[in-house]
This record gives structure tokens, C-alpha cells and sequence, in this order.
């Protein structure tokens, strides 16, 4: 559907896991199915740190492994998209003042790309979900004091965390109103566990949630990420894979919710791949966010697929 119309593409990782991998390779495949994806941001997802090395610094491994990446893309003609025009990185914000060091070399290795840290909060009292860190980590003295480093340096904040933590993520947001967050998957309305068979429920406190959460400006929402495993549709357990129609009906409820509480020019569509390849395809993934946005205007959907993530990482093209 509209092969013409640009995308930049928010979301996504590059990682060999075990006997499964999504490189350059993979993801010039999925770039190549029909859609115009002239840019992409890759973010962290713990793949090639430094063997040796302070712990601290080990992340920044990928953060060069990612510029190396770039390099490649940018040099290869035959490739329209300019492929990992942003990075984000992780850097462990509990270290407080102490990640300074960290973020220089985050910069250091990729001067023109390197745009902010990924730190994933995640929590959840059931054994169901991953829990990444402690709960109420975000209002640690610790973390904010590692978080107040990003604002010197210039660098945005991919919040991963799920809708029970939205609030905790506003009063964060709040207390830094000079740094850009970006709430990754649109804060992960969860229906697995406790909450599966609750979705009515769950959107009501996703919704309430993420309300709140919209009364920050520094606030962004990347629209996506709903094929993972924790939504609870179990696409990933279907022999075929949904169509653009069926996906477009199951987001929309929530993609419509985001853009009225928070603007064209504060959303932003994310592929999430290689995550979600294990429910969805590329092509209908992308034809089911054009499906939803077919009654706004020209220049909110150009803000939704591409012009929103170009402003928020400075991807200049």
C-alpha cells in the first residue's frame, strides 16, 4: 500500500541470538518488500559488547558494532534506505555521575549518530513477565542522578517498561522536563499472566496511564511492538500470520488513542523487528498502519511514519 510514502522506521535491534540472527542482511530483505523506508534508528538489545574491559564499558561495543553497520549501509549503492541513521545505546544510569565516562564513549565511537540510552525498568510482581530491574527504579537517587547526565550531554531516554509503571514513568519525566523521552511500544499494555483475559480492563488502566503521561511534552510514543509474546494475541503461534486487515483492527483502538492524546507530532511508527517477526511480516505490518491513519491528514501522517522520529533522534536527510 502507498509504496511512495516516506518511512522512517523507529524501532528496531540487529543481534545474532543462539542459532538466530537479524543483521544487514535481514533487515535489507524486510527493507526491500515494497515500502519506502529511507531511514531506520536501531537500538540496544545487549549484542556485541566488549569482552574485557570495566563493566561499565562493556555496552559500548555495540554502540560500535552499530556505527560499523552504518559505515557499511552508507557505502553500499544499492541501498536506498540510509539504514541505522540513529543509535541508542545503553549505559547503566545507577551508576549515577559515574556513567559520564560512558556516554563520552558512546560518543566517542559514534559521534554523528549516537542519539541516547536505552535503560529497561521493567517490572512485574509475576513470574509470568521479565522483570529487567527493581521495582521503582526510577525514582532511585541513584538513577536520576545517572538520568540528569543525559540532559548535559544532549542525549533522549527510550523508556521499555510496562503500563503498570506508565505513572512512575511521568513523575520521572516531570522531575526532567529538558530531556526527550521516547516510550518505547507504547508502554507494553500487557495481556499475558495476570492480565490475560483482562484486555478490557488493561486498556482502561493503559488508557488512564498513558493520560497522564501525555501531559509531559518531553514525552514521545512509538507506536508498535504489540506482535511481542507479553500483548497476548499468540500470533506467533499461528500457522499463517495475520493479514494487514486483522492487524489493523486489533491496533487501531490503541494506535488512535496515542495520536489523540498526544499529536501527530508526538507519535511515531516503530517496526520493532526482529521481535516482532515471530507474529507479523514487515509488508503488513507497515500496510496496517497505513489502513489506521487513512483519515488523517497528509502532513500528520507524514509527522506519524516518518517526520516525528526524524526530529526527535536529528536524523538529517
Amino acid at each position: 500500500m502507498e509504496p511512495e510514502l516516506p518511512i522512517c522506521d523507529a524501532h528496531h535491534h540487529l543481534w545474532v541470538r543462539g542459532r538466530a540472527s537479524y543483521l544487514l542482511e535481514d533487515l535489507r530483505q524486510d527493507l526491500s518488500a515494497g515500502h519506502n523506508v529511507v531511514s531506520t534508528v536501531a537500538i540496544e538489545c545487549g549484542y556485541g559488547y566488549r569482552e574485557g574491559g570495566s563493566d561499565a564499558l562493556k555496552p559500548v561495543g555495540e554502540t560500535e558494532f552499530l556505527e560499523g553497520v552504518a559505515e557499511r549501509a552508507a557505502r553500499d549503492a544499492a541501498l536506498r534506505c540510509r539504514a541505522v541513521s540513529a543509535i541508542v545505546g545503553f549505559a547503566d544510569l545507577s551508576l549515577g555521575d559515574e556513567v559520564a565516562p560512558v556516554l563520552e564513549a558512546h560518543l566517542a565511537v559514534s559521534p554523528g549518530r549516537f542519539r541516547g540510552i536505552r535503560y529497561a525498568t521493567t517490572w512485574d510482581a509475576s513470574d509470568a513477565l521479565r522483570s529487567d530491574a527493581a521495582p521503582g527504579v526510577m525514582a532511585s537517587r541513584e538513577f536520576r542522578a545517572g538520568f540528569a547526565r543525559l540532559q548535559t550531554y544532549g542525549l533522549s531516554f527510550d523508556a521499555w517498561l510496562y503500563h503498570p509503571q506508565l505513572r512512575e514513568l511521568a513523575g520521572l519525566a516531570r522531575s526532567f522536563p529538558e530531556v526527550s523521552i521516547i516510550l518505547d511500544h507504547i508502554g507494553a499494555p500487557l495481556g499475558v499472566g495476570p492480565y490475560g483475559g483482562k484486555r478490557d480492563e488493561v486498556f482502561r488502566d493503559w488508557s488512564e496511564g498513558m493520560a497522564t503521561l501525555a501531559e509531559c511534552p518531553n514525552v514521545f510514543v512509538k507506536l508498535g511492538g504489540m506482535g511481542s509474546v507479553r500483548s497476548g494475541y499468540d500470533w506467533h503461534r499461528r500457522v499463517v500470520r495475520p493479514s494487514s486487515e486483522e492487524l489493523a483492527a486489533a491496533l487501531k483502538p490503541y494506535f488512535e488513542f496515542c495520536i489523540e492524546k498526544y499529536g501527530a507530532d508526538r507519535c511515531m511508527f516503530e517496526s520493532n523487528f526482529p521481535v516482532e517477526k515471530s507474529s507479523n511480516s514487515y509488508v503488513a505490518l507497515w500496510n496496517a498502519c497505513k489502513r489506521i491513519t487513512q483519515r488523517y491528514s497528509a502532513a500528520e501522517r507524514a509527522a506519524l511514519f516518518h517526520d516525528t522520529a526524524a526530529r526527535v533522534y536529528r536524523i538529517e536527510e
